[in-house]
């Protein structure tokens, strides 16, 4: 499946859009009270780990329609607390040709 923030794919036709789809992610994260390199580290691990699992689902999302690919893809990403990492992606699940 392909995934772009673009709204277009180059070479390809979108046929149809399918509709809008979603992917959010929330993972538990240890409050830091002092910046050191390993803790910096930490928190960038724990961040990618929410994105990869919010895209999974994201395509899960998008498979269960039919769809090729999403395009328009947007990232958010919220801290609550400085105890919750929240991601969410949206799209638009198209077919494409």
């Amino acid at each position: 499946m392909i995934l772009t923030t673009t709204n277009s794919i180059e070479g390809h036709k979108i046929e149809a859009y399918l509709g809008i789809v979603t992917g959010v992610s929330s993972l538990l994260k240890t409050s830091f009270s002092f910046k050191t390199e390993k803790n910096l580290n930490m928190i960038s691990d724990i961040i990618n780990k929410a994105k990869e699992e919010a895209f999974q689902l994201l395509k899960i999302n998008a498979t269960k329609l039919n769809a090729s690919a999403v395009v328009g893809i947007s990232l958010d990403m919220e801290t609550e607390g400085g105890t919750y990492v929240f991601v969410s992606v949206t799209g638009t699940a198209v077919k494409i040709k």
